[in-house]
């Protein structure tokens, strides 16, 4: 599992991107108003391709394609996993030869009523110690669930409780944090 991270957005020429990119993607970057949003929607797909050819040898734009859930894949290629994130700060993408989550998220402090909805007890425990805790948690759920698949749900605060083969890499900034869930027995390499 290959985890690549992107946080110089700043620096992207979208017109540049727009001719890079594939037609799938120009066009859903040009659905979003906000040059922000397009942005993120360029740097990720962008990142996407560096990581497919460095690590697949994969050198054409990829066409993603999405299962009923709205999990991408790469067309013609059930071989390959991926997850895509990105956050005001930040982009991600995670690729491997077994199914992969990433979340990225800017540092937030959440109100009380986000906590009771997203977070259990203990974790409410530890937020209340440390904000950045939250956004740790909630990149581990995040990722948890786009490695299963399943999406956002109703029972966020108990989603890490069903996480037990799955392991988690999280790394925190000063601007985002960023956590990568790999199934337990993945091999890092693949």
């Amino acid at each position: 599992m290959w985890l690549y991270v992107d946080d110089k957005l700043d620096e992207l020429d979208i017109e540049t991107a727009l001719r890079a990119v594939s037609p799938q993607r120009r066009e859903h970057a040009m659905r979003y108003r906000r040059e922000t949003d397009r942005r993120q929607s360029l740097a990720v797909y962008l990142l996407l391709c560096r990581a497919l050819n460095e690590r697949f040898g994969i050198t054409e734009p990829p066409l993603l394609c999405y299962d009923d859930r709205g999990k991408p894949a790469i067309a013609g290629r059930p071989d390959v996993h991926i997850s895509l994130c990105h956050c005001e700060a930040a982009v991600a993408v995670a690729v491997g030869l077994q199914p992969v989550g990433v979340d990225i998220e800017s540092l937030i402090t959440p109100d009380v009523d986000l906590l009771r909805h997203t977070m259990s007890e203990a974790e409410c425990s530890t937020i209340l110690k440390d904000a950045t805790q939250f956004t740790r948690l909630w990149t581990m759920k995040e990722s948890f669930l786009k490695l299963t698949g399943e999406g956002l749900t109703d029972d966020l605060p108990d989603v890490l409780t069903r996480a037990t083969d799955v392991r988690f890499q999280t790394t925190v900034t000063p601007h985002y944090v960023v956590t990568l869930c790999t199934p337990a027995n993945a091999n890092k390499n693949n």
